[in-house]
């Protein structure tokens, strides 16, 4: 066998036995992920631990891609809203099922986005994208008590905590970001955070609730909802 074709013949040798071991360096090895978990406290009056800490929200800043956009729901059954609080990520579509035998109209006056549903009864549905990130406050022009928050993240990180306050985020790369935490009761809480390959753990971060005070939404005209003449 000539020279050239021996030599030849040994490199796809190489070649074959090299990717068999997942040794070749035919293409560059993605960056491993690592997982953050802390515990988010919420201090509420009297600096008693709050019972809605379930409710909060963590997520890191970064330029690190988003997360593929979701169908979600938010429900109206027993003049509420559920859940109350909604994370998605841009570009997902909430629709709001109505459960209850009377109508309601879900409404929005928020920045982030901005809708009017109309009125519509039991059975049906209505629903929105959301293209911007930021807090859309979701209300009903027939019930003054109903409320709920979507949280709409543009990264892929982000997650809401048990209700023991503690909170993984999944999938991480290795780098530098803000960890966000954030409460429809308390200021929100940031910080700069370095995720090793390894990941990090023990984080404990402190929401103060205990200057909250409840302040009534206005109806979809911006006025006050009315004390009298409501049917149901």
């Amino acid at each position: 066998m000539p020279a050239k074709v021996q030599r030849g013949e040994r490199f796809r040798r190489v070649v074959l036995i090299a990717t068999l071991l997942g040794t070749w360096p035919l293409t560059a090895a993605a960056p491993s992920a690592a997982e953050v978990r802390g515990r988010i406290t919420l201090l509420d009056k009297g600096n008693r631990p709050g019972e809605d800490v379930g409710q909060a929200v963590v997520w890191l800043d970064s330029s690190g891609g988003r997360a593929a956009p979701v169908q979600a729901e938010i429900s109206t059954a027993d003049k509420a809203f559920s859940p109350h609080v909604l994370v998605v990520p841009v570009g997902s579509t909430v629709s709001f099922p109505n459960h209850d035998p009377f109508n309601h109209n879900v409404f929005s006056l928020s920045e982030e986005r901005p809708f009017d549903l109309g009125l519509y009864g039991r059975g049906e549905a209505r629903s929105i994208k959301l293209e911007h990130a930021g807090i859309v406050r979701v209300y009903c022009n027939v019930h003054a008590q109903m409320s709920a928050l979507i949280v709409v993240r543009d990264g892929p990180w982000f997650a809401q905590p048990s209700g023991d306050g503690s909170f993984t985020l999944p999938d991480v790369s290795p780098g530098q970001y803000v960890l966000h935490a954030w409460h429809e009761r308390a200021s929100e809480v940031n910080r700069p955070l370095e995720v090793p390959a390894a990941g990090v753990t023990g984080i404990a971060l402190e929401l103060d609730a205990r200057g909250y005070r409840f302040r009534p939404h206005l109806n979809k005209f911006g006025q006050p909802y009315p004390q009298q003449g409501r049917r149901y």
